[in-house]
């Protein structure tokens, strides 16, 4: 094992160069991490109920952090939420709740746990009355496709991440106001929002 520290520190730091043949968006360069989910995850679209509802409850713990402070505890959210399985993080309670805000590979933010689980109810709650989240998700978008909004600043939210917002509210979801929403439907491949010299710019969709 300690034979390979030298190779994976190596790998680590080639990552953390700017590569010319691979150009990627301005917020994925510095960062091996970051790099690596840009890479591989960011914007490649999702129609996963259950993924989604994950991706979102992460984003709702990064209002205010940054992104790679969720990136970094990712894994610890999974164990924590039980694998972001939305029936039995439904079913938490205040032990729950007080487990949570003793966990240190997690944000403990007592509201931002509070309304993970009401997110998982709500989620249950959609699927029991016949509403699939995936669907429900990618049907606010126009023909249920991917969508650019180019703008000439980077922009945090949009008429369209307000209407998600809105929606989501509606069905009993918190902290996932328009910032959160479109940070999410980013992420999730519903806005394509891929830097133009980016590599991924052209790949966008898949």
């Amino acid at each position: 094992m300690g034979a390979d520290q030298p190779v994976i520190r190596r790998m680590e730091t080639d990552m953390n160069r700017p590569d010319p043949a691979r150009p990627r968006c301005k917020w994925a360069q510095a960062d091996a991490m970051m790099m690596r989910y840009h890479d591989e995850e960011w914007g490649v679209p999702v129609h996963d109920s259950r993924q989604l509802w994950e991706m979102l409850v992460l984003e709702s713990f990064q209002a205010g952090l940054s992104w790679r402070t969720i990136l970094r505890r990712r894994e610890g959210f999974r164990r924590a939420f039980m694998g972001f399985d939305p029936d039995r993080v439904a079913r938490f309670t205040e032990a729950d709740i007080n487990r949570l805000m003793a966990d240190p590979g997690i944000i403990r933010a007592r509201a931002k746990i509070v309304a993970a689980i009401g997110n998982a109810r709500a989620y249950v709650a959609m699927r029991a009355a016949g509403e699939d989240f995936a669907t429900f998700a990618w049907s606010m978008l126009p023909g249920g496709k991917a969508v650019h909004e180019p703008t000439p600043v980077v922009q945090a939210a949009s008429p369209l991440s307000q209407a998600m917002a809105s929606a989501l509210q509606a069905r009993g979801f918190r902290f996932v106001g328009p910032v959160t929403a479109y940070a999410w439907m980013q992420a999730a491949g519903m806005i394509h929002d891929h830097e133009a010299g980016c590599f991924r710019h052209a790949r966008a969709g898949t």
